[in-house]
């Protein structure tokens, strides 16, 4: 005669896989709740972010950009009142010199209330700038421009796509302003795990005893731009030689840079099943 000792319930197979599917399914809410309450955050810190934006854009509009058009026109009266001479014409080009600068601080205070680049609209934002810079006839108006774009692009985040724009912008002047390049190419990268941004010229280069000294005296920009990069999570990288050319990257992560990430995508389990599949059919 056979005895058979049945196992308590807490021993048996069915109870022990359904502890497994407990756990494994605990630590997959606990996951998507850090993940959700990441992103809440973010998007906390993003919208004060905007907030103070506008603050200090409407700050500047109604008090310093006010206090100097008055100080302009007044400046406009006296013109008016000398008689033309050396004096007349140095104070008149003074005057047109302030009023660039009143027009740039109201320019720079426009970007401050609103996002200057529209979603999804990055490369064409860079290549509109890129034109425009070439066009000048102040820049020479030889270096052929180029935007490549690689990947499918996808939405980032506002300010952190203004952000990139003007990383973008400070590099491309520099490189049409100061490079003497022949050729001048900007490379955006919509890679699964960062955004790339590239901008390289084949110019006379950065002698780095120059670099030091226009940083210091904020010709270059490079100090502002490492500031946007690390605001925004990234990474800048700068290349240059003497007679070299200057190669400017800015590398950020996909979870920063990206407002969704796509819908499908693989995982490292996923993709070494495939590569053994293609390797058995081999």
């Amino acid at each position: 005669m056979r005895i058979k000792i049945v196992p308590p319930w807490w021993g048996t197979l069915w109870f022990k896989t359904l502890v497994a599917v407990v756990v494994v399914l605990s630590v997959l809410g606990v996951y998507y709740y850090r993940v959700s309450r990441i992103a809440r955050q973010f998007d906390m810190r993003l919208e004060e972010r905007v907030n103070e934006r506008t603050r200090i854009a409407r700050d500047l509009h109604d008090t310093l950009l006010q206090s100097f058009q008055g100080v302009l026109l007044r400046f406009q009266t006296v013109s008016n009142l000398l008689p033309k001479g050396p004096s007349k014409q140095k104070l008149d080009s003074v005057i047109e010199e302030a009023a660039e600068a009143i027009t740039e601080g109201r320019d720079a205070v426009q970007q401050l209330r609103s996002s200057q680049v529209d979603a999804g609209e990055l490369p064409l934002a860079v290549r509109t700038l890129g034109e425009e810079l070439a066009a000048d006839a102040a820049n020479g108006g030889s270096a052929v421009f180029q935007v490549e774009v690689e990947g499918e692009p996808r939405s980032l985040h506002p300010i952190l796509r203004d952000e990139i724009y003007r990383i973008a912008g400070e590099a491309l002047r520099n490189a049409f302003r100061h490079a003497q390049a022949h050729r001048i190419e900007v490379e955006i990268r919509y890679e699964d795990r960062q955004l790339r941004l590239r901008v390289r010229d084949d110019g006379k280069g950065i002698d780095p005893k120059a670099r030091d000294v226009r940083e210091r005296s904020g010709h270059w920009g490079l100090h502002g731009m490492h500031e946007r990069a690390r605001l925004v999570g990234g990474i800048l990288n700068v290349w240059s030689e003497a007679n070299s050319g200057t190669e400017v990257e800015l590398t950020v992560p996909a979870a920063k840079a990206y407002s969704t990430f796509p819908s499908r995508r693989r995982s490292w389990w996923s993709e070494k099943l495939s590569w053994k599949g293609m390797v058995r059919k081999a």
